[in-house]
């Protein structure tokens, strides 16, 4: 009996392909039939049948030596059975609500706050209403479609709104011999750029020369198309276009996770202004320095507008860091630019809020799929972590604000802290509130009787 699979000719000795009376087939009947190995094989041959009868005959000629040289021959004819079985890739072609496409979206970096940024723009958008899973894996997360053009036009809504580099493969499913139909999936895998929004870089001094000589070491105000750059001691910008940064790629030199909770000391406005940035002289120290040393640090800063005595901020420590980065080190060596990296670097106005702060407004989650990837606690920990810090830079950034849908908060007593949150009035009044005008009414928790 030989194993065939259903649409393809294929036949079961870890599925070995052989076209019909092809030596591949002939050699695959001859390894059937047992005691070839004490006899001497002369021909072999197919014999005509029927092609739907489902049978096979192979016409053998062996010899054997008898006695004293005498050698007998003898020809006889083997039938063999074809039976149907389903091969591991015709099982995948007749599997019911199987994807064709998928897309993975990958960026390498301590928290998920990119990704967030990610869904809230795929909710608004309606981005993801053509998919059939999400899937959640390391590192990001997995789309998968029931059509390609759906995971091309899914693509095309990443490239629009984030820096991200894609890469294109196909797998081949199955195929008709008598037409040439061929089915594939296709699999598009779409890198971000491993740089966020108030992460520290220090591009290459050539690279900075191109993009406007902005000073190297410079701050990553806003991620959109492009890597929006800021230089927090002059207030210059420049932003850095996707594919210049996909030829000679390079990962931040600090990110969120690193900032310093600083003491603003003095501050004195110089009357400098870039948009929404003022900038602003300012004497700082470190909030756990307080009461231990005197050591205070002088620096130019952008957030002069939001910036008063006793305010804390939040900041990038540089004096004592060692950094592992031959950009950085380039810089250090630099005659030009050494004598100009500044002792701290401040990022943005640090409002005390309560652990676990209620808002008047919320935010909806997509439905994913953990997978095997079910977090741990420590785990678990870490993403509310990230979702909260993404609440307050929504709380604090107006330009980020307005490219999300905010609707108002539920009034019920229970309530999922990744997924919703709620208004207390009795906040301090420094921390950033949104007003009810910015609000959307969520019509599908609405009942409305006819």
């Amino acid at each position: 009996m030989l194993q065939r699979a259903s649409n393809a000719n294929q036949y079961f000795t870890h599925w070995v392909t052989a076209a019909p009376e092809s030596r591949e087939l002939l050699a695959l009947c001859l390894r059937k039939l047992r005691g070839l190995n004490k006899v001497r094989i002369i021909d072999a041959s197919f014999v005509w049948t029927e092609p739907h009868s489902k049978r096979i005959k192979v016409r053998v000629t062996v010899q054997q030596e008898a006695f004293e040289g005498a050698i007998i021959q003898q020809s006889f004819e083997v039938e063999y059975v074809v039976a149907s079985q389903q091969c591991p890739d015709c099982a995948k072609s007749y599997t019911a609500n199987v994807w064709r496409a998928s897309v993975q979206v990958r960026q390498k970096v301590p928290h998920k706050r990119t990704f967030l940024y990610l869904e809230q723009l795929m909710l608004k958008h309606s981005a993801h209403k053509e998919t059939i899973n999400i899937k959640e894996v390391k590192d990001g997360l997995d789309f998968f479609f029931a059509q390609r053009n759906h995971a091309e036009k899914f693509v095309d809504f990443l490239s629009s709104v984030t820096p991200v580099r894609v890469k294109k493969s196909q797998a081949l499913i199955s195929m008709d011999i008598h037409t040439s139909t061929k089915s594939y999936k296709f699999t598009y895998s779409c890198e971000l750029v491993p740089i966020c929004k108030d992460d520290l870089v220090c591009l290459p001094i050539k690279l900075a020369k191109q993009i406007g000589s902005i000073f190297p070491l410079a701050l990553c105000h806003r991620i959109g198309t492009s890597i929006n750059l800021l230089d927090p001691n002059t207030l210059q910008t420049a932003d850095l276009p996707s594919n210049t940064y996909w030829r000679a790629p390079f990962a931040s030199l600090a990110n969120a996770t690193e900032l310093v909770e600083f003491v603003v000391l003095d501050i004195e406005p110089l009357g400098e202004q870039s948009g929404r940035f003022f900038l602003a002289e300012a004497t700082v120290a470190r909030a756990s320095d307080m009461g231990v040393n005197d050591n205070t640090y002088f620096c130019r800063t952008h957030l002069g507008a939001v910036l008063h005595p006793g305010d804390s901020v939040m900041g990038y420590h540089l004096t004592g860091t060692n950094f592992n980065d031959p950009q950085f080190q380039e810089l250090e060596n630099s005659s030009t630019y050494s004598s100009r990296i500044p002792d701290v670097l401040l990022v943005k106005k640090f409002y005390a809020r309560k652990k676990k702060p209620k808002r008047n407004w919320r935010l909806k989650r997509m439905a994913k799929d953990e997978g095997e990837l079910l977090p741990k606690k420590a785990d678990q920990d870490r993403m509310d972590a990230d979702y909260e810090m993404f609440l307050r830079d929504v709380e604090e950034d107006v330009e980020m604000r307005n490219t999300l849908a905010l609707y108002k908060a539920e009034n019920k007593k229970e309530a999922d802290a990744m997924s919703m949150t709620e208004t207390d009035l009795d906040d301090d009044d420094e921390v950033p509130k949104i007003s009810m005008d910015e609000l959307l009414e969520d019509f599908e928790d609405l009942q409305v009787g006819e």
